[in-house]
């Protein structure tokens, strides 16, 4: 049986139909009503206004802070089939789901890379990465990371609530496209096939007291990517109204070559890329923006001076990869391949700083 529809689900079908207007005025006064004009195509010739307006904010919200912050996967292993992912069910890759121990040593190799902030990865399989065993990962992880966060299937509320006891501080779910028949047409089998339960994970990780929200859709899935670019932003912004407590996230991955041979309906450029974080930077000016090892080095230091607030550097994945490569099936390539020491000094040559560790993790407060 499929999950009811959420509270942000009824109000995201309640929103009128997006109408393009003028861009001086959705320039001068951006809002969530204004985003359709700010991602309109008529507004690229004029992308550097937008950019530069986008970067005025960023550093006004969050000065030159950037986080830094890695993905650990831990398991490959998964059940639903997606037909854009590498660790699709019915696909024959190399599958490894890590020990405890595994893990730990993983672990280690990023702290000793300067990392305070890990993000834990997995398929879903529920058997192979349970609730136990994220439990058992987050208990060995916590005296040595001040700041853990998990993306993985979804959860009851009972469970994020042991998961929070663990130690764990943030929960990413991307919605992948907010395109109720797109999402059907590419989530065949599995728990993540069920567009609301997938689409109220975050509403019942803040109630189990979750104080980090990670979301986002996955650029190229759905035709109308400008579409998922809306309602990313109309849910970041719910999501801090309801919960301002907690802090939100988002991010923009564009689809990347996998084991799954998929190819992106519609491709979205360097210069619309740059256009959809911009504008979504100015209709959302108190969410994080994460960026990822999916996109190429000159277009992240190109947007961390743009929008960006946190960025994954030296990534693997790979279950394995940072201690033991070479034994399971990456999720995707990444695109820049740089150590996290070079992202850092390019940060720091930019005039930013990089962020190993917050000086107050949210879970002690």
């Amino acid at each position: 049986m499929s999950a009811p529809p959420g509270l942000f689900a009824q109000h995201l079908a309640q929103l009128p139909p997006p109408v393009v207007g003028d861009l001086d005025a959705a320039l001068a006064r951006p809002s969530l009503a204004a985003l359709p004009t700010l991602l309109d195509p008529a507004a690229l010739p004029r992308l550097e206004e937008l950019a530069t307006r986008a970067r005025a904010t960023t550093l006004q919200r969050f000065g030159r802070a950037v986080r830094l912050f890695a993905p650990l996967y831990v398991s490959n292993a998964c059940l639903s089939s997606c037909t854009y992912c590498g660790y699709s069910k019915g696909l024959d890759v190399a599958r490894r789901t890590l020990t405890v121990d595994e893990v730990e040593a993983e672990a280690r190799t990023l702290v000793d890379r300067g990392f305070r902030h890990l993000l834990l990865v997995a398929g879903e399989h529920r058997l192979e990465v349970s609730a136990d065993y994220l439990v058992a990962c987050l208990e060995r992880l916590r005296p040595l990371v001040p700041s853990l966060s998990v993306e993985t299937q979804t959860w009851s509320d009972d469970t994020y609530a042991r998961l929070v006891a663990a130690g764990l501080e943030g929960v990413v779910h991307y919605q992948e496209t907010y395109d109720r028949a797109r999402y059907a047409e590419t989530h065949l089998a599995g728990w993540k096939r069920d567009y609301d339960r997938r689409l109220t994970s975050t509403e019942r990780a803040a109630e189990a007291g979750v104080r980090r929200l990670g979301i986002g859709a996955l650029l190229g899935l759905s035709a109308d990517w400008r579409a998922d670019v809306r309602a990313v932003a109309e849910h970041a912004v719910w999501l801090q109204n309801r919960y301002w407590r907690t802090e939100v996230t988002v991010s923009l991955p564009r689809i990347k070559a996998s084991a799954s041979g998929f190819q992106p309906l519609v491709p979205v450029s360097d210069r619309e890329y740059v256009q959809a974080l911009a504008a979504l930077r100015l209709v959302a000016p108190e969410a994080g923006i994460v960026l990822s090892t999916r996109e190429p080095a000159a277009l992240r230091d190109g947007l961390v001076r743009i929008a960006v607030t946190t960025m994954s550097a030296g990534s693997s994945t790979e279950p394995g990869g940072y201690s033991d490569p070479g034994g399971a099936q990456e999720q995707f390539a990444v695109s820049d391949e740089r150590s996290p020491a070079e992202v850092a000094a390019m940060l720091e040559h930019a005039g930013y700083e990089p962020v190993w560790k917050d000086a107050f993790p949210l879970h002690v407060l």
